[in-house]
């Protein structure tokens, strides 16, 4: 009995619709032939389409890190149950959530956080020398970094919440997007959260 050989014959190379279509041919046995197996670009279509479609899934993933996702308030709960302490300010910046904690001492601490998840993303701790500065500021203020974020929101989607305590008129200022993309600031009160259009805002 022959022992059995294989053999590839290229029987033919045509374009079919654009693309190249190539029938490979395996045999056994001389009297037994299979049926031909054709490979066409449409295989390498499908996968283009499937990249493709991973690349929206990418681009799905750009604009969950939108604002709006994880809210500025969201963001800064999330800063504080990793790192406690007192927000003082945060800002969408880079990609992601940056929050300033104000911790023991003169201690501060930088928390990122993810606007499209609300992981904390990391952190980092200085020593700046404005830190008893910011405590007296705040000292007899009912307002949290949290609550004046979440007041604000009531105008528009709040891209950033800062401590102003220059001057007797001390606020939380806050930065709205509108849908639009226009920005516009707002002062909300350290003790009554009542959100005001900031008067140097032009």
């Amino acid at each position: 009995m022959k022992r059995n050989i294989v053999i590839a014959v290229v029987t033919a190379a045509a374009l079919v619709g654009g693309g190249t279509a190539t029938a490979l041919a395996v045999s056994g046995d001389d009297d037994d032939a299979s049926a031909p197996v054709t490979r066409t670009d449409d295989d390498r279509d499908d996968r283009d389409d499937r990249d493709d479609r991973s690349d929206d899934d990418s681009d799905d993933g750009d604009r969950a890190a939108a604002p709006g996702d994880v809210t500025a308030a969201d963001a800064i709960a999330a800063a504080l149950k990793h790192t406690p302490g007192t927000a003082v300010s945060a800002e969408l910046d880079d990609g992601s959530w940056e929050i300033d904690v104000l911790g023991k001492g003169d201690t501060w601490h930088s928390v990122r956080v993810d606007p499209g998840t609300g992981k904390v993303l990391g952190s980092s701790k200085d020593d700046e020398d404005d830190a008893a500065e910011v405590r007296a500021a705040l000292k007899g203020t009912s307002v949290t970094a949290e609550q004046a974020a979440k007041a604000a929101a009531a105008k528009g989607t709040v891209v950033s919440v800062d401590l102003d305590d220059d001057g007797d008129d001390r606020s939380w200022e806050a930065e709205t997007r509108a849908s639009g993309g226009d920005g516009q600031d707002w002062s909300v009160g350290l003790t009554t959260a009542s959100v005001t259009a900031d008067r140097d805002d032009d």
